[in-house]
């Protein structure tokens, strides 16, 4: 069970949640509702029904004949990377995740793999996404030969395959940031060894409790709005947890932060980050809502006092510090799963995705494009433009800082050599 507790955050205003319901009802039933990229929206159909059923039922069977690998090393980025890097660490397992360009970064997380026996999974529904290109050809250059990947039909990355030990798909009506009930999430939770139908039947379950009038995520898109400007701040008391902050990032802020609109996203784990940012929480400015979140199965720890163990302390100092907040007047809501296994997992995530949906039609917004992370893109390539440039010799136009930067990069490469 996922309970979510919304008194904190005080009474709701009323509105009327036939809009939000019916735009649901109907990208469900295959309306377009990414109007500015012409798609349908279809994750919701990755738990059951829809109108590609068939596509989906293939999907899981390729899934389920996914080969083992004594080492997994994932190349993607934002929800191709996100949502694998969740599962992992909530549920446990071995996976090194390559999520960035940095030579460095990806140095340190390869120097230990033995790619003899490891499976490099390519994620990138376009087959075009830079970072994770690069990320797959720095594995190439250690000598990679086992290579499975995620992409959209036709895609740039399905065309170049050469004897690939697998090839799932990823459709245009699944965004990147929804895309974990896809194969994106089904087969990380396959390579290492999880629950892939309980996962989705968590998610079903979801889907099912939140479609009504009244429903949970609607009251909890409701709620934030009427929290709006304030921030929502993130504090899982699970270790399991920690990277849900990251998680709700994208899916919020990139779904909603559009037309002037929108909602920062920050967080970590209690209670750890009581000893950081909580003390601006409960004696700062009223910028925030707090959500925390409760995990109450699973081992009690050992006894520290008489009568009082390791877990007892966490769940003593998520009351302590939510009552603390409460003092000050700050707002929070609390949500409790009953424990931290792939059911109540793929709940939490279905929850989240449709109270994003409703929080977006109650805003009058699209919450399925994403403009401004396409912008930093084009602004990419132009840098890079420029970059060539200067390595030439040539004329260049570009904002002084930029030019300023880019030269600082290419005096302090000359002395590195290219390659492994």
């Amino acid at each position: 069970m996922i309970h979510v507790d919304l008194g904190r955050m005080g009474p709701l205003s009323p509105r009327d949640p036939a809009a939000a319901i019916e735009a649901m009802r109907a990208l469900e039933a295959g309306a377009v509702a990414n109007p500015s990229e012409g798609r349908q929206v279809g994750h919701y159909w990755l738990r059951g029904g829809g109108p590609y059923a068939d596509q989906v039922a293939a999907m899981h069977a390729a899934v389920a004949r996914l080969p083992a690998a004594r080492t997994v090393v994932w190349c993607g980025i934002g929800g191709s990377a996100l949502g694998p890097q969740l599962l992992q660490s909530a549920l446990g397992g071995e996976m090194v995740c390559l999520d960035n360009t940095d030579p460095a970064g990806i140095e340190r997380a390869l120097a230990k793999v033995d790619f003899s026996g490891a499976l490099v999974m390519v994620v990138s529904k376009s087959g075009g996404t830079k970072e994770t290109r690069n990320a797959f050809a720095e594995c190439l250059a250690r000598g990679a030969t086992r290579v499975a990947c995620i992409t959209g039909e036709g895609s740039a990355l399905e065309r170049s395959r050469d004897d690939w030990e697998a090839v799932l798909p990823l459709w245009s009506w699944v965004g990147g940031r929804t895309s974990v009930t896809s194969a994106v999430g089904l087969a990380t939770l396959k390579l290492l060894g999880h629950d892939t139908q309980g996962f989705l039947a968590g998610a079903r379950a979801m889907d099912e409790a939140t479609r009504g009038p009244g429903n949970v995520a609607l009251r909890l898109a409701s709620a934030w709005l009427d929290a709006a400007p304030r921030a929502m701040v993130v504090l899982p008391y699970c270790d399991g947890l920690q990277l849900f902050p990251r998680y709700l990032q994208q899916l919020v802020m990139e779904s909603l932060g559009k037309d002037g609109q929108g909602m920062t996203v920050y967080g970590n784990k209690g209670s750890t980050d009581q000893h950081a940012y909580v003390q601006q929480l409960r004696d700062g400015p009223d910028d925030f809502f707090a959500t925390f979140v409760a995990v109450t199965g699973g081992p009690r720890g050992i006894e520290v006092e008489p009568g009082v163990t390791t877990g007892d302390y966490l769940q003593g100092f998520l009351i302590g510090t939510r009552n603390a907040l409460s003092a000050q007047g700050k707002r929070s809501l609390t949500i409790t799963l009953d424990s931290l296994d792939a059911w109540h997992l793929g709940g939490l995530i279905a929850l989240y995705e449709r109270a994003v949906g409703y929080a977006a039609t109650l805003m009058e917004i699209n919450a399925y494009d994403q403009p401004g992370v396409e912008a930093g893109k084009q602004g990419a390539a132009d840098a890079l433009a420029v970059l060539s440039a200067l390595r030439r010799g040539g004329e260049v136009s570009a904002p002084e800082d930029d030019i300023r930067l880019l030269k600082a990069w290419l005096a302090a490469t000359e002395s590195f050599p290219s390659g492994v």
